[in-house]
């Protein structure tokens, strides 16, 4: 089943307000050298459903909207990436 159209709006506007938080909280983590937040951990844990909840969606859109979401899940992806790094160090 093809996601409408103000569905994927709204899933991909709340994919950026996931972003602003996560990256909000990787700042804030690297000012602070503190690594054991647990709004970084929130932070970490609602980037990983929305990418989950992004590929259940991928699987049933259309070329348009697999564009759009393939765009968004890099950066998801990269924000991960960037927030994993953090924690190593």
């Amino acid at each position: 089943m093809m996601a409408t159209r103000d569905a994927m709006e709204k899933f991909l506007n709340e994919c950026e307000q996931t972003i602003e938080y996560a990256r909000g909280q990787l700042q804030e983590s690297a000012k602070q050298e503190f690594y054991g937040m647990e709004e970084y951990s929130r932070a970490q844990q609602a980037l990983e459903e929305k990418y989950n909840e992004l590929m259940a969606l991928y699987r049933s859109a259309n070329a348009e909207q697999r564009e759009r979401l393939h765009r968004m899940r890099l950066k998801i992806h990269s924000l991960q990436n960037e927030m994993t790094l953090l924690d190593l160090h």
